[in-house]
């Protein structure tokens, strides 16, 4: 490994720092971690449905309550965007500092205690609003600290040629859950009611037909996912990064903090990575905002015609959100497959992009759920392609040692926009049209993405002797 520089200001690393020998047995590690990994992800869709359901259909189910229910789809995602982004520098931080597959299990761990303490809530009919949302952020500030461990882990396992495959793949995890998670959610949410009809044989039909509903049996499943990953990590070697800047006991020197402005300064230094960044962070903007409106979109907007088509809400919804999915996983085994653009990665990011915001611009217009479904497809298809461009972007730009540190820093800068507009989502929603509000949104990202296509500065993000040069003039 190459000789690392730290000018007086700058971060400037040698590219032969960027050899790096991954283990013999890195790739079948990867595999298996990706598969408990997804396991663990199914899990987590299934919590994801059940809570949005309980919201919908038990918590808030009157017309007249759709501010109430806008409200609290908006506070839900505030609870898992906040920690998700304010949390994630110091989460690399912790990564880099620390054994990342001890991070990992201590978190699996921890979150599927905490996932059982919220099925326990909803079993017992005391769980409110405050309880879910308090729930959702103490676990989303977990899995702030398992995904910094996660992300920098499968760089050390995957050989760099195969870098992009592994990215394609890592893609598709939420994606290939949430197939068939609607679909099992659903099921297992109707257990109870098919118990008290007479459906359910047995002792088990006995013991449902005490529940008012099923989100907490869907909620149980995903503590189990949660444990097995945990476990599984147990058996595996997973190494991580030594650090150059240790002092003699083996400590780094500087404070978490310092470690944070460390990677603040690598990305700072490197102008045309913070407008990657910046095209990422008007992205989250203009699309986190569908995550909160599509439930009401479904709810409101197409009641005639999934009514008409003799669905239920819950149909209709895990019909859009399975076929969401689908779009994720075909997005996901095409870049997989593919292995992305080897030049001129950053065209796979803009154009991916545009596609996604045309998408959301017919999925607001739509009045039929087969159109929002469909619409839905392109819009999550895009997404691996465009994610998986931009993460093999930044691991080739990023020496090992330091991608927990920028990587996390990238984090909060691309997604900081993600809070606010979940926010704004919470009233826009309850106030105007959600169909408008997603089109509206989907036209802006379309004209800015268009005008990046023209930016000299982003079309040269993958310069890497360019960047090293403007770091070292900047110190």
């Amino acid at each position: 490994m190459g000789v690392v520089f730290y000018p007086s200001r700058a971060l400037l690393y040698n590219s032969k720092w960027m050899t790096y020998q991954s283990p013999p047995h890195g790739w079948r590690t990867f595999l298996i971690v990706w598969t408990t990994q997804s396991v663990s992800v199914f899990g987590s869709a299934l919590t994801f449905f059940a809570v949005t359901i309980w919201l919908t259909q038990v918590l808030y189910p009157a017309p007249e309550q759709k501010p109430e229910l806008a409200f609290a789809l908006s506070a839900i995602s505030l609870a898992f965007a906040l920690p998700t982004v304010f949390g994630a520098p110091l989460a690399g931080a912790w990564a880099d500092r620390h054994d990342r597959k001890r991070t990992m299990m201590a978190t699996d761990l921890m979150n599927g205690c905490l996932t059982l303490l919220a099925a326990a809530l909803m079993a017992t009919q005391t769980m409110r609003l405050w309880m879910l949302i308090a729930v959702v952020f103490v676990a989303s500030t977990l899995a702030a600290f398992h995904a910094s461990a996660f992300d920098t882990s499968y760089a050390m396992l995957v050989p760099e040629k195969q870098l992009p495959r592994a990215n394609g793949m890592m893609q598709t995890i939420w994606s290939l859950s949430g197939i068939v998670s609607p679909a099992i959610a659903a099921i297992i949410i109707s257990l109870p009611t098919l118990a008290r009809q007479g459906l359910v044989p047995g002792t088990p039909g006995v013991w449902l037909s005490r529940l008012s509903d099923g989100a907490p049996l869907a909620i149980t499943i995903d503590a189990i996912t949660f444990i097995l990953a945990a476990a599984t990590l147990l058996f595996l070697s997973i190494p991580s990064p030594k650090r150059t800047d240790l002092s003699a006991d083996g400590k780094p020197q500087k404070s978490i903090w310092g470690d944070v402005r460390i990677g603040a300064l690598y990305i700072w230094h490197r102008r045309p990575l913070l407008w990657l960044l910046g095209t990422f962070a008007v992205a989250n903007l203009v699309s986190s905002p569908v995550g909160v409106l599509q439930p009401l979109i479904v709810k409101f907007n197409l009641a005639d015609d999934w009514a008409a088509r003799g669905f239920a809400f819950e149909t209709a919804f895990a019909l859009v959100g399975s076929i969401a999915s689908i779009g994720g996983v075909a997005g996901g085994l095409f870049i997989s497959s593919w292995g992305g653009l080897k030049k001129r990665r950053v065209y796979g990011v803009v154009v991916a992009m545009i596609l996604s915001g045309i998408a959301e611009i017919v999925l607001g217009l739509s009045a039929t759920l087969y159109l929002t479904a469909a619409m839905a497809f392109v819009l999550t298809g895009m997404i691996p392609i465009m994610n998986a461009h931009s993460q093999t972007i930044w691991q080739t730009q990023t020496p090992r040692e330091l991608q927990g540190r920028v990587f996390a820093v990238r984090r909060l800068i691309a997604q900081f926009t993600w809070p606010l507009s979940t926010a704004l989502a919470g009233w826009a929603g309850g106030v105007f049209n959600p169909g408008l509000v997603v089109t509206v949104l989907g036209s802006i990202l379309v004209v800015f993405c268009v005008a990046q296509l023209f930016n000299p500065y982003l079309l040269r993000v993958e310069d890497k002797e360019w960047l090293d040069a403007m770091a070292a003039r900047a110190g």
